[in-house]
């Protein structure tokens, strides 16, 4: 055993940075968390590169300085859970040891699902936000279009950011019809869901957002094959099985997600879920076998919307049952399933959904309607998340 820890965190994300931070809050030591890389990344921030409104190095600090004092972190890579020994092993067969085990190391990217989808990306005329070395690809894109078809997908199943493929087909209309070539431009929006969004008010709201730029909107539809060569999408409606071939000058494609290879075929997984994800109580975020392991974020199998504000709220969840546990009491703190997205509409403008489990909308800000697109509602999204991402939520204030 190369090291032992009383508390190992699997992730140095959103989710293991901030319950990190709340831990050396709470004055808890003996934490440790394994992370392969250097650079840690506000992932929200790349629609708006994608869009030409917000530069890539905003987005990007160093894993060092985000990480709490009084932390270890190891650099490394998680390859095997043994929830049985207590013992984690790296890709490079370190052996670590905890007490306590914290599960957050994101959510991977399927681009082989897909046939065609990763040759497409990296061909001239296709990109996607979901990179961060494609996203500015995305705007010289979006800029260079003056007429022609432009293609926005979404895949069905659980993804980070759900609103995120919507976007940045908004933010790039918007920008068209300010350079007055959307009448040359046709755009046509895929969709896996029966609807806009999953709350009929956003949904009516996005609706008209789309008529307005004049969007062919695929709902019940999802890119099944890409020909980077000849620039053709092959799309399928779910509901019918019909299928088109839609020619394309640009495209911007989301690849479907799940957990890391290593967890779906691990002790850990929840064996009723197709994508892997590590199987806790959605409330207590405590895993359902294992009593000393604790998960949340995307690789979690809580049925939320994987955001990044799901993780400020599950973060304090987490810490405190965190140590109930190690005090040897019952969970007792409660995640409600809280999520948001913040959906711009335009270069000035955004909606901020709201909800929970129920999927009911559960606004946060008094007496402000955002269920309606919003000019100070993009300010919060472009400069005060940003400030509470990093001056709160990973300090462990937020």
């Amino acid at each position: 055993m190369s090291q032992h820890s009383r508390i190992l965190i699997i992730g140095g994300g959103t989710a293991g940075i901030t319950v990190a931070a709340r831990l050396h809050r709470a004055r808890t030591t003996g934490v440790t968390v394994l992370e392969p890389s250097d650079t840690h990344y506000y992932q929200p921030l790349w629609t708006l590169v994608g869009g030409g409104c917000a530069p890539l190095g905003e987005s990007a600090r160093s894993e060092a300085s985000v990480m709490p004092r009084g932390t270890r972190w190891v650099k490394g890579r998680a390859a095997e859970i043994d929830p049985a020994a207590h013992v984690v092993t790296t890709s490079d067969g370190a052996r670590l040891g905890y007490d306590h085990l914290v599960v957050c190391p994101g959510i991977q990217l399927d681009w082989h699902k897909v046939p065609g989808m990763a040759d497409a990306v990296r061909s001239p005329h296709a990109s996607s936000n979901y990179l961060p070395e494609l996203a500015p690809k995305t705007w010289q894109l979006i800029r260079g279009l003056r007429k022609g078809t432009a293609v926005f997908t979404m895949p069905s199943g659980p993804i980070k950011c759900a609103g995120a493929p919507q976007k940045i087909a908004y933010l790039a209309a918007d920008h068209w019809r300010r350079q007055g070539v959307l009448k040359d431009i046709r755009v046509v929006l895929v969709l896996p869901t029966p609807a806009m969004f999953g709350l009929p008010a956003f949904s009516a709201e996005l609706a008209r957002v789309a008529a307005r730029y004049g969007i062919e909107v695929r709902l019940n539809s999802e890119l099944t094959q890409v020909d980077a060569d000849s620039r053709k999408a092959v799309i399928v409606n779910n509901a019918d099985g019909s299928s088109e071939s839609i020619g394309y000058d640009l495209l911007h494609t989301v690849p479907p997600q799940s957990a890391p290879n290593w967890i779906a075929s691990g002790p850990l997984a929840d064996p009723g879920n197709p994508n892997g994800y590590v199987q806790v109580d959605k409330h207590t975020l405590r895993h359902e076998r294992y009593p000393d392991v604790f998960a949340l974020g995307d690789a979690g199998s809580t049925p939320n919307s994987k955001t990044g504000a799901a993780v400020r709220k599950q973060a304090p969840v987490v810490v405190a049952n965190l140590l109930a546990t190690m005090a040897g009491r019952e969970p007792a703190a409660r995640y409600d399933g809280y999520a948001s997205c913040p959906i711009t509409t335009a270069r000035d403008r955004m909606l901020l959904a709201e909800f929970d489990y129920t999927m009911r909308h559960t606004p946060s800000i008094p007496l402000i309607d955002t269920t309606r697109e919003r000019r100070d509602m993009w300010y919060v999204k472009r400069y005060g998340l940003p400030l509470l991402y990093w001056r709160l939520m990973l300090r462990g204030l937020a």
